[in-house]
């Protein structure tokens, strides 16, 4: 992960919760209520009359205030202020401390927090009470530490708030003010002082452009009143892709620091260039080891393929990122040597290796959250590394999906060396349709990442079943999948100890089925990334067909949800607000064969369906023939953002799918 990758929001700064604590600083015995008075910002800002706002809101911020202070020799202070309303009791668990990130070339001056309580009593917490933390995790070691305090009686009605100083000495003079939250904003303000000479540049994202106020002599500001949240809803873009943020640059005065400032995506390219040179060299021991991955394959492509398997499968993930290695890959002699590293470091060791056997490759700088990336506005808003491979003249890209045509550099081969589960020639779901930035050797591009074809990413699924008498149904089926659903299948099952991998085949049933007992179940080419995957199951599911009088009733869509979940996303009683943000685009089909109970005919058939809407396709029939019920269905998705103004006609092609697959057979007992 890139050290950019941390990309903080201005309000209560959090880490994950699955990184391991490994120092704590000694707690004083406790904080000392109202030993320090409350800033007069502070108490400005709970006098406040908040807005009535819904019952579902649990805080608002009254106050979102940053600071920052550019100084001559590239350091910068921010000072960051805040103060937030708790409107119920829920809000406790949402602002129950607040946490603030330093290392080496970020430190932290102080971080002082209160409490206002309704009564107004005043309650104060200082750097004396604060728990200094760091972090390790299984794959991830860095130089960050937090300082942490908690707010005092964080209860409903009552007002915390807290301020910090940071000094930073930047990589790069960029700064992004995220302005809203998942909270309603009273207001918030960002204020920006310069040295003589400087200047700098303001581009806004989800948010109207708003011009700077300028304070006094290189001093200028920008205030926002009354934001609404941010609001929550499945399958919605990622936060930061919809809400509203301003991008800041600033440009030094000294032509000397200009390095630091990338006002272009073709300066981004050669700062990363210098950064990374000589860190692809090939040292002995990664030459014979080349030669011998390679030992006996002629063909260039069947050399590629040998050397990103041996990557996926011995490389190790681990990241060590201190100062400068959050953004610089480590040498690829290091990592070939301790046979582990992060994103960056993977893509610089298959580089290297690729080099040796006369393979060319460039990174990629992307994000994995589609629509973060804004290729009009240059930036080091990243958090990963991949990389494209330049395809030798002639090589057959029948199934290499994942390419790019550079007018410069030829066909691309976009590879991600970091996901153990996607083989050369496609690309992980969450890269797809988005942007990165390719470094070449004279300077950095933007590029379009391919949204892969439905055909790519497949599942077949077909079933025999046989249906009795009284209902019961007993069968076996087999899953074949490529691309996409093999993907996340296989980390699914690889994530499981093989002990626990039956209650995956229990999860899957119990979608469709009410009553069920798995009875077999194996697993095809499961480390096989370059193979298909397959899993078979058998199955027996009591009542299955519901009875009355001489009738059955089957539904012949057995297993396998194609709408019900999806349909879910929206409400009935608001509309919703965002686009919806499908996965990837996907082509599965089902072929079931029911053999029907001897004494039973067909009294009804589900009329075939077919529907379409912007973004997928279905169709489905049944038919009977010979004592077996024959279905099939179609279900493809071609696109993966519905605009807002797209979702009514999705959601009536959603009720068409669940209508459908819910629809069943009659059956009736036939006379004597």
């Amino acid at each position: 992960m890139l050290k950019w990758s941390f990309k903080t929001p201005n309000q209560l700064i959090t880490r994950p919760a699955a990184l391991v604590v490994f120092a704590v600083m000694a707690l004083s015995p406790g904080p000392v209520r109202g030993a320090d008075s409350a800033p007069d910002w502070l108490r400005a800002a709970a006098q406040q009359k908040v807005p009535d706002y819904d019952k579902e809101t649990n805080a608002v911020i009254l106050l979102d205030e940053t600071h920052t202070t550019v100084l001559d020799n590239g350091e910068i202070d921010t000072l960051h202020r805040a103060a937030i309303r708790i409107l119920r009791e829920e809000g406790r668990r949402e602002f129950e401390y607040i946490s603030v990130p330093f290392d080496k070339d970020t430190k932290l001056a102080y971080v002082k927090a209160w409490t206002i309580e309704s009564n107004g009593h005043e309650l104060a917490v200082a750097d004396k009470d604060a728990i200094e933390t760091g972090y390790l995790s299984d794959e991830v070691y860095e130089d960050v530490k937090t300082k942490s305090l908690h707010f005092l009686e964080a209860h409903t009605g009552n007002v915390v708030g807290y301020e910090y100083v940071q000094r930073q000495r930047p990589y790069i003079f960029e700064d992004a003010w995220r302005f809203q939250t998942r909270f309603p904003v009273v207001t918030t303000r960002f204020q920006l002082t310069l040295p003589p000479g400087w200047v700098f540049t303001a581009d806004w994202f989800n948010y109207p452009k708003q011009e700077s106020q300028v304070a006094s002599p290189n001093q200028y500001f920008w205030e926002i009143k009354n934001l609404p949240a941010l609001e929550t809803e499945p399958d919605m873009p990622p936060g930061e892709a919809v809400e509203g943020w301003a991008g800041i640059k600033y440009f030094p005065r000294d032509q000397a620091m200009r390095s630091k400032t990338n006002g272009t995506w073709k300066d981004m390219g050669l700062w990363y260039t210098a950064l990374t040179e000589s860190r692809r060299d090939a040292s002995p021991e990664i030459k014979a080891k080349v030669a011998e991955v390679t030992s006996g394959l002629s063909d260039p492509l069947q050399e590629m393929r040998a050397l990103t398997v041996y990557m996926q499968k011995n490389i190790r993930y681990f990241a060590v990122s201190i100062g400068i290695g959050g953004y610089q890959p480590h040498a690829a002699a290091e990592i070939f040597k301790h046979q582990f590293g992060d994103c960056k470091d993977k893509a610089t060791l298959l580089s290297s290796m690729l080099s040796q056997i006369g393979v060319e490759s460039y990174y990629v700088i992307v994000d994995t959250d589609r629509g973060v990336v804004h290729p009009e506005y240059p930036s080091m808003n990243f958090d990963h590394v991949i990389l494209a491979i330049k395809l030798p003249a002639g090589t057959q890209v029948a199934d290499l999906y994942a390419t790019v045509d550079d007018p410069k550099l030829g066909k691309l081969l976009i590879f991600d060396p970091t996901n153990p589960h996607v083989p050369l020639g496609y690309l992980p779901w969450y890269l797809q349709q988005s942007y990165g930035l390719l470094v070449a050797p004279d300077g950095g591009e933007i590029i379009s990442l391919p949204l892969l074809p439905a055909s790519t990413n497949r599942l077949i699924r077909t079933a025999q079943f046989n249906l009795s008498a009284t209902g019961d149904l007993t069968g076996q089926v087999r899953e074949t999948e490529w691309g996409g659903p093999a993907a996340i299948e296989r980390q699914r099952f690889l994530d499981t100890l093989p002990a626990k991998r039956a209650e995956i085949f229990d999860h899957l049933l119990s979608q469709s089925l009410n009553s069920f007992t798995l009875t077999n179940a194996t697993i095809e080419n499961l480390d096989q990334v370059d193979k298909y995957l397959a899993i078979n199951y058998k199955f027996i599911s009591s009542g299955y067909a519901n009875a009355a009088g001489d009738l059955l009733f089957v539904r012949p869509r057995v297993i396998g949800d194609k709408g019900t979940g999806t349909l879910r996303l929206f409400n009935e009683h608001k509309p919703r607000q965002y686009p919806i943000q499908f996965q990837e685009a996907t082509r599965q089909d089902d072929v079931f064969d029911i053999t029907l109970p001897s004494g039973y005919v067909v009294d009804g058939l589900p009329k075939p369906v077919q529907a379409e809407c912007v973004y997928a396709t279905y169709k489905s029939e049944t038919n009977v023939a010979d004592g077996v019920l024959h279905y099939k269905r179609t279900f493809e998705i071609k696109d993966v953002t519905v605009p807002t103004e797209k979702l009514a006609e999705v959601r009536d092609f959603l009720q068409q799918v669940v209508a459908d697959q819910q629809s069943s057979v009659v059956l009736k007992r036939a006379t004597p």
